[in-house]
This record gives structure tokens, C-alpha cells and sequence, in this order.
């Protein structure tokens, strides 16, 4: 990988989003080496993904280049980024295999993230569109309005309308902001855009295994999320679970939806790495400590959604996989291996949860009180904005969502993805 030798300990950092990012940025490079290890040159501010696949955003809009983020600290000589894929983790020998090579370490600190979970359904995973990457959100867009394209020249009205029509699997705060952007180009833009198609006739599902949308927000959050989804005419089937897809036809345990576009938000799961013993591992992520030391071993930690910690009373069954959670262990871990000899345990500040579902619609759960509406979809866009990394990145956001609150044109409807 030519990193030079260090009289300095070795931090390796694997993963470059929330937590990996914010770990980096905390931890002292007078007193470590660091490398930081992803397999993208960029950092992705995931919570708004869904824009980019519904035309609302850019992906540069969303996404900063990791070199640019640490211009300052590779300057110092003491930390280093390279793009690499992890094909193995020697913990006997504290060293890494990669597609670049290999790379010895003092401290390995794992923050890849999570991944689409498909429980096991192989269909569904060959054939649904996931939304955990720029990549799948730009091809998620342009298979949307590819979609379209072909409903206009098609003269089967059974096939017109499962090209027209989109089920979202999933109504979590992903699938219900996706499921809100998508009401709205149905009402405001795609009329516009393809006045020869009766877009009445597309219809857009919501379906989830629980009995309300938002099951982990409060209930009078997810009333009134319930209630502007369905006044934006979006279709929530509750119970349900789906059973298969073969492209076509979704079966689930009480119908069937004849539909060309599947997206899938039902879940995720830890994004492992190999040469991590089983042992180590719960649900699907690794099983840490109070200061995210993952079991059986003593330099290595997990941090970020990859991290399942049972220590805290709050949250027996590990933490939410949210970014927040990601981001303050990300620096409670920096602030222990900065002091070294003293650590402190990991302790969740849970700063409330929001989901916005369109213009002037959003929910907002706070520890002691929700609120609704247009406040909670200010607060939503605020929280959002100043989150994004780069002034440049606020910048083009805050303009675009100007544009669209006042016009709700997306100039961006393009299908640059091979479909």
C-alpha cells in the first residue's frame, strides 16, 4: 500500500462513512499513524440517497471526496488514505489482505457499515432495487424514469401500468421519505413530463410486516405520517411480508402486485469482513464492548452500524443503525485512544429521530415532545443542510431545494445508468 514506517502506533480505520469519518477526523495524529481504508474515494451522506434516486438531488450534492475531507491532516505525514476492497483480516498477525495489498496494524477500528439485508430471499435480492449506495440510487432513478419511457410506446394496458407502478418494501424512515418523494413527482412533475400517459394509473405501495409506518418513532409521529402519505395518495398495506419476485409479479402472504420496479428498504445487516471469528458475531454485526472492543479481541474495535453493543440498558439488543449513533461513537472512541490509559464506556445520547415525508410534511420526535408540519419539516431541511459535508455540498442542496419548494421542478430527471 506504500505507507512509510512510523515510530508511531498504527491506527487502521476501515470505512469512511459516519463513524469511520468522524474518528478519523478526532483522533490525534502527533501521537498515531493513521490510514484510512474504503472502497470509494468519497464520503456518502446516505439520509439522502432517496433524492438522488428520485431526481431531487445530484450525487455530488451528497457526496465529498475523502482526500479533500483530510487535506489538512495529510499534510502532517501521519495520516493516509487509500481506495481498497478488505478481502481478509489476519487478527494472529495484526495485518489485512486487500486488493492493493497488505497492510500491518498497531489498532484495527472496523466501520464498514451496514448492507441491504434480503433475509435469504434470492429472488427478491436479484431482482429488487436497494438504496445503500450512490451507485443504486442513480440506478434506481434511472430505471424509474427508463420505466416510463417504455410505458409510453407500450400498448398492453396491464404492462403500461406495472411499468408506471412502484411497491416500496419497507416503511421505515427510508421508505417512507422515498415513498413521499415519489407521490410528489407523481402529482407535480410526471404529468408534465409525459402528458401522454394517464398518471392516475400509477401507483405507488407502501408495505410493511408491522401495523404502522414508522414503527420506531413514536405513535402520534406515525399517525400523522400515516395520514399525509395517504393524502399524497400513496398506497400502505400493513401485515404484509413478501414472499417473492420474479421481475413481475411480488407475492406476498395476501396478494400479489404486478410491478416492474421493487425497492426494497425492509432491513439491513452488518457489512462483515472475513477473518473475523464467528464468536464474535451477533445478528449480523459485531458484538462489542462498553468502549466498542469487539469480544475476544484486544486491538480491535467496531464502530458505526457494524457494531452491536448490549451493555447499554436502553438499548439491550444494540444500538439503533443510525447515523447519530455512528458519529458519537466514531468520537468517543478518538477521545479513549487519545488518553489511552483511561477509558470511557460508550453511552448513546439519543437526540430524538425525524422523517419527512414532502413539502411542509414532516415528523419530528424529540424526548419529551413531537411535533408536525412545516416546523418539523424546517427543522428536517435545517439538520439535514448543515449535516452535509462541504459548503459547496450546502450550498447546491439549499438551492435545489428552493427551486423545488416554490416550483417542485427536478431538474435532474436523467437516465445516465445502463437500463
Amino acid at each position: 500500500m506504500n505507507i512509510p514506517k512510523s515510530k508511531l502506533k498504527r491506527i487502521v480505520i476501515i470505512g469512511a462513512g459516519f463513524a469511520g469519518i468522524e474518528l478519523a477526523r478526532k483522533i490525534d495524529i502527533q501521537k498515531y499513524q493513521v490510514v484510512l481504508l474504503d472502497r470509494n474515494n468519497y464520503h456518502t451522506f446516505q439520509p439522502l440517497l432517496y433524492q438522488v434516486a428520485t431526481a431531487g438531488l445530484e450525487p455530488d450534492s451528497i457526496a465529498y471526496t475523502v482526500r479533500h475531507i483530510f487535506e489538512k491532516e495529510s499534510k502532517s505525514g501521519n495520516f493516509f488514505f487509500r481506495v481498497a476492497k478488505i478481502n481478509k483480516i489476519d487478527a494472529d498477525k495484526n495485518c489485512l489482505f486487500s486488493d492493493i495489498g497488505t497492510l500491518s496494524y498497531d489498532i484495527l477500528v472496523i466501520a464498514t457499515g451496514s448492507k441491504t439485508n434480503f433475509y435469504g430471499n434470492q429472488n427478491v435480492e436479484k431482482y429488487a432495487m436497494s438504496m445503500k449506495s450512490v451507485p443504486e440510487a442513480l440506478d434506481l432513478r434511472s430505471l424509474i424514469l427508463h420505466n416510463f419511457e417504455d410505458a409510453t410506446v407500450c400498448t398492453n394496458n396491464e404492462i403500461r401500468e406495472s411499468l408506471m407502478s412502484i411497491v416500496i418494501v419497507g416503511a421505515g424512515p427510508t421508505g417512507v421519505e422515498l415513498a413521499g418523494a415519489l407521490a410528489e413527482l407523481k402529482n407535480h412533475v410526471l404529468p408534465k413530463d409525459y402528458p401522454e400517459l394517464d398518471i392516475r394509473k400509477m401507483n405507488i405501495h407502501l408495505i410493511d410486516a408491522t401495523d404502522r409506518v414508522l414503527a420506531s418513532m413514536s405513535k402520534e409521529a406515525s399517525k400523522n405520517a400515516q395520514k399525509y402519505l395517504e393524502e399524497m395518495g400513496v398506497k400502505l398495506h400493513f401485515g404484509m411480508m413478501v414472499k417473492d419476485y420474479d421481475g413481475n409479479t411480488i407475492t406476498t402472504n395476501q396478494q400479489q402486485f404486478c410491478t416492474k420496479t421493487l425497492i426494497w428498504s425492509a432491513g439491513v445487516t452488518g457489512s462483515l469482513l472475513f477473518g473475523i471469528k464467528n464468536e464474535s458475531q451477533q445478528r449480523g454485526r459485531y458484538l462489542v464492548d462498553k468502549n466498542n472492543k469487539i469480544s475476544g479481541y484486544e486491538n480491535i474495535y467496531a464502530i458505526g452500524d457494524i457494531a452491536s453493543m448490549n451493555t447499554d440498558k436502553a438499548f439491550p439488543s444494540g444500538h439503533p443503525m443510525v447515523a447519530q449513533v455512528a458519529i458519537q461513537q466514531g468520537l468517543n472512541l478518538a477521545k479513549n485512544l487519545n488518553q489511552e490509559n483511561s477509558f470511557n464506556p460508550f453511552v448513546y445520547n439519543d437526540k430524538g429521530s425525524m422523517a419527512t415525508i414532502g413539502r411542509n410534511k414532516a415528523v419530528v420526535d424529540l424526548n419529551k415532545f413531537q411535533f408536525k408540519g412545516f416546523l418539523a419539516w424546517f427543522v428536517w431541511m435545517f439538520i439535514h443542510l448543515i449535516s452535509l459535508v462541504g459548503f459547496r455540498n450546502k450550498v447546491i442542496a439549499l438551492v435545489n431545494w428552493l427551486i423545488q419548494y416554490f416550483s417542485y421542478n427536478r431538474h435532474v430527471r436523467l437516465i445516465i445508468r445502463p437500463y
